[in-house]
Parts: C-alpha cells; sequence; structure tokens
C-alpha cells in the first residue's frame, strides 16, 4: 500500500477493526496494523498516512460507529491529554475492563474480571502542565496531540473545578518565574488547604520569588516550590483514611479522590480479619491509615520524605492499632520468605514498573492474603503469574478508570493461599 505521492501524503480510506491498547483505531491493512487516533471500530474513515507507515492522521468519518458520541472537551483531538472522548460510556467501559483481561490472559491466567468502577468528570485532583511562551502569548497547558507544541487551556473536564478555575490568575501569577527559560513544567495538586504547586526548569530572580509568595495566597495556593525551595502559606494537607497527612512536594497522591476511595475499600475487604499486615511501597499512607484503623501495619517505602510524612500523621492520629515505618528499596531489597512471616496479609502498589523481585519472594512465603494494586495491567499480570506459580489462587480483579479518558486503568487483585 502506497500513501505517498512526490514526498506528500495521499487519502486513502480504510475500515477502522479494533481499539488498540492506547485508545487508537486500529485497520489491519496488507502491509500491517495503521493506529489512527481518534478513529473508532466499525468505521470507515479517510486517512494520511504517517511517515513512519505505522501511524495515521484522520481526515474524515465517512461510515460512523453507533458508539461514537459528541466529546464533553472542546479541545479533544487537539488536546494530546485525552484519547476517548468520543466513544460511548458503556463501550468505553468495556473497553477498560478488556485492556485487563486481555494483559491477563497473555501470561495464561484466565480470570474473571469484574466490571470497572467508573470515575466522575471532574474529579482528578493533579496534573503536571507546562507553562511557555510562544511568540504572540504566554501558554499553561498540555502537549497538543502528536507533538511537542503547547496548547493553552482554559477548561478541562476531567480536572478538578478548584484546579480549572485557577488556571488564568495562575499562569499570570507563575509568568515573571520563567524568566529567560524556554519552558517551566508545573505540577498542581488539589490538597485539603489549597493548591499545592512545584516548579521545575526555570532560573529565577528572587524578587520573582517574592512578588509570587504576595500573588498566590490570593489565589489559595498553600505551596509553591521552586526549583526545591517551598514558599509555604498554608501547609498542604490531604485526608488519607483517618489522619491528615502533610506532604512532602512532589509527593505521590492517587489522582482521583473517588477512585482512592474504591481502591481502599477493595483493599479493606482483600486482607479479611488479617492482624498484622504488611504495606509495601506505602507512600504517603494510602492504605497504611484505613488499614490502621483495624490491625497493625508494617509501611516500607524507599522515598524517605513520603515515609517521614507517614510516620508524623501516624503520631498525630489517634485510635490507630501500631504502625511501623521502615525505608526500603524493594526493588533492590525484598522483603524475603522469612521477613513475611511475621504477617497475616500483605498488600503492595508498586510504581508501573511493578514488583517482580518482590513478587518472587511473596512466591515463596506463607502469608496467606495478597492484595495487589496496580496502574500497568502488563506489569500486574506478570506479577500475578509468578504468584500463581508460587501457588497463590486469583480471588478477585476489579478494574477502576482512574485515569478517565486514557489509555490507563488500575486494577486491585485479591489472592489466597
Amino acid at each position: 500500500m502506497s500513501s505517498f505521492s512526490s514526498g506528500h501524503a495521499v487519502a486513502i480510506e480504510v475500515e477502522i477493526d479494533r481499539l488498540g491498547a492506547q485508545g487508537d483505531g486500529v485497520a489491519e491493512t496488507p502491509d500491517g496494523p495503521l493506529f489512527v487516533p481518534f478513529a473508532l471500530p466499525g468505521e470507515r474513515v479517510r486517512i494520511e498516512v504517517d511517515a513512519d507507515g505505522k501511524t495515521a492522521t484522520l481526515v474524515d468519518v465517512l461510515a460512523r460507529s453507533p458508539d461514537r458520541v459528541d466529546p464533553v472537551c472542546p479541545h479533544f483531538g487537539i488536546c494530546g491529554g485525552c484519547t476517548l472522548q468520543h466513544l460511548e460510556t458503556d463501550a468505553y467501559l468495556t473497553w477498560k475492563r478488556d485492556l485487563v483481561v486481555q494483559a491477563l490472559k497473555s501470561r495464561g491466567l484466565d480470570t474473571e474480571v469484574e466490571p470497572v468502577r467508573p470515575v466522575p468528570l471532574g474529579s482528578r485532583r493533579r496534573a503536571t502542565l507546562a507553562l511557555a511562551r510562544d511568540a504572540q502569548d504566554l501558554l499553561l497547558g498540555y502537549r497538543r496531540a502528536r507533538s511537542h507544541d503547547l496548547l493553552d487551556i482554559d477548561v478541562c473536564p476531567i480536572l478538578s473545578p478548584a484546579i480549572v478555575s485557577r488556571l488564568p490568575r495562575l499562569k499570570a501569577v507563575l509568568a515573571p518565574l520563567l524568566g529567560n527559560s524556554r519552558e517551566a513544567r508545573v505540577g498542581v495538586t488539589e490538597t485539603g488547604t489549597g493548591l499545592d504547586i512545584v516548579v521545575h526548569g526555570v532560573r529565577t530572580k528572587e524578587t520573582a520569588l517574592a512578588k509570587l509568595a504576595a500573588e498566590a495566597g490570593k489565589l489559595g495556593v498553600a505551596r509553591v516550590t521552586v526549583n526545591g525551595d517551598s514558599l509555604i502559606l498554608a501547609a498542604p494537607s490531604v485526608r488519607l483514611g483517618p489522619a491528615q497527612v502533610k506532604p512532602p512536594p512532589d509527593a505521590f497522591l492517587q489522582a482521583v479522590p473517588q477512585a482512592e476511595a474504591v481502591m481502599t475499600e477493595l483493599v479493606l475487604a482483600g486482607i479479611g480479619k488479617a492482624k498484622r499486615v504488611a504495606d509495601l511501597f506505602s507512600g504517603l499512607g494510602t492504605f497504611t491509615f484505613p488499614l490502621a484503623e483495624s490491625c497493625a501495619v508494617d509501611s516500607y517505602e524507599s522515598d524517605e520524605a513520603a515515609l517521614a510524612a507517614l510516620a508524623e500523621a501516624a503520631r498525630h492520629t489517634q485510635k490507630l492499632k501500631p504502625v511501623r515505618t521502615i525505608a526500603r528499596d524493594l526493588f533492590r531489597m525484598p522483603l524475603g520468605a522469612q521477613e513475611l512471616k511475621p504477617y497475616d496479609a500483605v498488600v503492595f502498589d508498586p510504581p508501573r514498573a511493578g514488583a517482580a523481585a518482590q513478587s518472587e519472594q511473596l512466591a515463596k512465603s506463607k502469608v496467606k492474603l495478597l492484595v495487589a494494586v496496580s496502574c500497568n495491567p502488563g506489569t500486574l499480570a506478570r506479577d500475578l503469574r509468578i504468584l500463581v506459580d508460587g501457588g497463590y489462587r486469583i480471588a478477585r480483579v476489579v478494574p477502576v478508570d482512574q485515569f478517565l479518558f486514557s489509555g490507563h486503568v488500575e486494577a486491585i487483585a485479591h489472592l489466597t493461599r
């Protein structure tokens, strides 16, 4: 199939067969699969094939899928943040569930997967934006789809209204920080006491920081951290179970509080009546504190700043069972089978890379109950395969749509021995 003439792409027509793992439409052609962003299965579309011969640009939809709906955001299709706002809700959630099903099947795990637990619009409490100047204007927003260029945004239906409503003023307040820098990365998190802002990639003057401190307070900002230096206006605080935790800058938080609540409920269900639990990759204590309302918890985490915040919150939270914090890199030094002996249950929530080394040790242990939490179905399936081969049985798998309109999905698995 040739799609180029005199160096220019020629529009061709194809049928879309399925959705790919990232949400692109996939057309099977004699030359192999073509990935077409914003196209849906069953559609006949006109496309221009890119130079790589593997991806294409959607030019026109000639025959629409009955599952195609109007997107909720005016930036959809231009912004690179969302890939699936044009897919009807039931079909979208079915696709999300299938990501988990197929990942498990790829490892030979034919396990029942429950329906996806959805999250509402306007629920995401953290975002990473870019701040930059172009020839005409100042921009604060996301990358354009399939581009390094920046798209200035003033609306974002997935983000918390508390963040979206402040974007225009936030852009103006942060502008002086750019100085001669071409671009800055801006992390924004909504906390219980205001926005927590972290700025990377700028070289700024003290005068700009002083001005920022004066203006940020009027904007409902709790803390601004620039290149590691923090201006604290009202100490950021987030509620995790019964505890109020003061997160360090750039600390990991679950993206959506409603998803976190569902995940916490599933974690608690998975540990049953355990009296002593190991919380591996505990972070700030997302699961530690709800667990500690009914059982003793040992929290293992390599991020010492996060662990210190967890420990401080535990000291100031009443009616908790004993909580111990242990600094440990579980990738390099996983808990061995002997170290796991005291625990009735283990909860582990690793980064996207998963927990292969720790799973190998768990597979050799006698721990009765495991709860695996993962934002990557591929590495979750790999780890579950290790555990099943070690004698565990998968009792339950539940996907949670924490990452709305994207190709990412959270999943929680219960295992028993």
